[in-house]
């Protein structure tokens, strides 16, 4: 059986009323999952990519940072990539900013969802979620020092979402009842209440992280791909095609 057809048979058993064609991007293109400060694997998965006969661009989902031992790492790696990647913001993206923007406001939440990891890998010290205001301020303070400007720009700069042909590809999910191109950006980067109950009824497939799966699976029009490479130590990239769909991972 093709891989086209298992997708229509994976489809065939889920309750929802729309039939969804086959991916069929206008170009071939590889989409990663989240990184999550996995720099060592990242390095083996862009290797394997650059090895694999297949080609196309590469598109990053997002959550880059957090849980990992070396978010630094993954940031200035995808960074000095320049054009030849793109990558997307990801809701751990948006914690960072948020806590640049409004230490104090912010800071416990970034930290207890993985930011202390992240502080650490650029060197910052001595700040805990239940650091004073002040504290959590000077840390940012560091953190901003550490990072430099030319990654903060960097960072703020993340588009929310990317497309080829019926395929697209967003960080978190998205609204089915709505055009992508209307999707508010915290639907894009944090979700939506409906995404994995409903299938588009306009064909567009989307290729996703931030929910982690066991294994990458192709669904109902959803192409999941967070293996969560932090604690399983499985980082995964979807080539996507129109001749089919296959996964590799490192």
């Amino acid at each position: 059986m093709s891989l086209l057809n298992r997708l229509f048979s994976a489809l065939s058993g889920q309750k929802e009323s729309v039939a969804m064609p086959p991916p069929a991007p206008n170009a071939a293109f590889f989409a990663i999952g989240d990184i999550h400060g996995r720099d060592d694997l990242l390095a083996r998965l862009l290797d394997k990519i650059a090895h694999a006969q297949s080609t196309g661009p590469i598109i990053c989902v997002g959550d880059y940072i957090d849980r990992g031992e070396d978010s630094a790492g993954v940031l200035r790696r995808l960074m000095a990539l320049g054009p030849g990647i793109t990558c997307l913001m990801g809701n751990h993206e948006d914690m960072l900013i948020r806590f640049l923007d409004m230490p104090a406001e912010n800071g416990a939440r970034w930290l207890r969802n993985g930011g202390l990891q992240t502080m650490a890998s650029f060197g910052i010290g001595n700040v805990t979620e239940s650091s004073s205001a002040e504290e959590l301020t000077d840390a940012r303070d560091r953190l901003r020092a550490a990072m430099g400007e030319p990654l903060e720009s960097w960072l703020r700069a993340l588009p929310t979402r990317w497309q080829s042909g019926n395929v697209a590809v967003v960080h978190a999910g998205a609204d089915p009842a709505l055009p992508l191109d209307v999707q508010t950006p915290e639907t894009l980067i944090w979700g939506h209440p409906d995404f994995a109950k409903r299938a588009r009824p306009d064909g567009i497939w989307i290729v996703h992280g931030h929910t982690m799966v066991d294994d990458p699976v192709a669904v109902a029009g959803r192409i999941s791909i967070d293996t969560g490479a932090y604690a399983t130590g499985r980082l995964t990239a979807a080539h996507v095609a129109a001749d089919g769909l296959r996964f590799l991972q490192a």
